[in-house]
């Protein structure tokens, strides 16, 4: 069922029971569950990587190049991460899958 209504002059289009509220519960999955919750373990083992490197390492060479993969992989992550939230985010503005669009501020005459 499509649902359209008017604010301001610009038309919003709710959907609930097509493949379009299939697509909106999906990216509300990704973009407000699954990205924070990765950015949040990427950014643990990032740091994990950085006091493993550089503060409970106490010099042993081993450890530290240990804890620069671990950086290294964390920082990885949070690019790939970034990339790919930014395609889903593009992809569902091309496809008018964005959701509800802020209604248009009043004007004063």
């Amino acid at each position: 069922m499509n649902i359209t209504f008017s604010l301001g002059g610009s038309s919003v289009s709710t959907c609930t029971a097509t493949i379009c509220g299939v697509a909106h519960t999906v990216l509300y999955i990704i973009n407000n569950i699954l990205v924070p919750m990765l950015f949040a373990v990427a950014f643990i083992v990032f740091l994990y990587g950085v006091a493993d490197a550089y503060i409970f390492s106490k010099g042993d060479a081993g450890k530290v190049a240990e804890g620069h993969k671990l950086i290294l992989w964390g920082l990885i992550a949070f690019a790939v991460m970034i990339s790919l939230w930014g395609l889903v985010n593009v992809v569902s503005n091309t496809f008018g899958l964005s959701g509800y669009y802020a209604p248009d501020l009043p004007t004063s005459y």
